[in-house]
Formats: structure tokens, sequence, C-alpha cells
């Protein structure tokens, strides 16, 4: 399972753990995922979406509806 949001496109980013000695080792800095449903009334259907915290900030400020419609737009939803 790969770990994008499907409203933003936030995926992974990678960098180092910088030890007293500055000795780097890399890490990633996974996004702030989590499965949620949604109730879209036009269709009268749920939808599933993996989304980030900030994605639901979004989604709450202009309603599911408007943003699956940019996101289909920008090819993140099918």
């Amino acid at each position: 399972m790969s770990k994008v949001c499907e409203i933003t496109g936030k995926r992974a980013m990678f960098g180092n753990n910088v030890s007293f000695s500055i000795n780097k080792t890399k890490r990633r800095f996974n996004v702030n995922l989590s499965k949620k449903r949604f109730y879209i009334p036009e269709e009268d259907r749920w939808v599933t979406l993996k989304v980030s915290a900030k994605a639901l900030k979004i989604i709450n400020k202009r309603g599911i509806s408007a943003v699956l419609k940019e996101a289909k737009a920008e090819g993140l939803v099918k």
C-alpha cells in the first residue's frame, strides 16, 4: 500500500538522522494518513479515501464534493 494522500498528493519525504557526533543515517518522514469514509449527497453514496490530516482540514473548509472535483481534475482520484 502506497503512503500517498489521495486529495493533496502528499508523499513521504527523506532526510537524515543526525547524531551528536554528526553521523548521518537516512530516514523517512511519513505522511500523517488515515482511512476515512465520506458521504457524497449528490451521488447518494459513501467513498473511502486515504487522506492526510491537512486534507481533512481542506475537506471541512470547502466540502467533499468540491475537493473531489479538484482532485479528479489533477488526476489524483479516479
